[in-house]
């Protein structure tokens, strides 16, 4: 994932206020545990996991970006999971 990825999901996120609370939640729940250790010291998933789901969602080796829209429709899923 690349910084223009990150601007382009962090827009697309702001713009859905009430998705704010699900992301910060998914950020803590998909954080490599005892991130403030390493660098980069942000909460960012393990690059293995990532990897592994850019593969099974998009296919390839895991190595190809993922549309920026689709972490909206993620976070609608955590957020209607939730309230089930």
């Amino acid at each position: 994932m690349g910084l223009r990825w990150l601007v382009r999901a962090t827009v697309l996120v702001v713009a859905h206020p009430r998705l704010w609370g699900t992301a910060l939640r998914q950020v803590g729940v998909l954080a490599r545990p005892a991130w403030w250790r390493h660098p980069p010291f942000l909460p960012l998933p393990s690059p293995d996991y990532l990897r592994f789901r850019l593969e099974t969602a998009y296919g390839g080796a895991g190595d190809r970006p993922g549309d920026p829209a689709d972490l909206l429709a993620y976070l609608r899923w955590c957020r209607a999971v939730r309230q089930v």
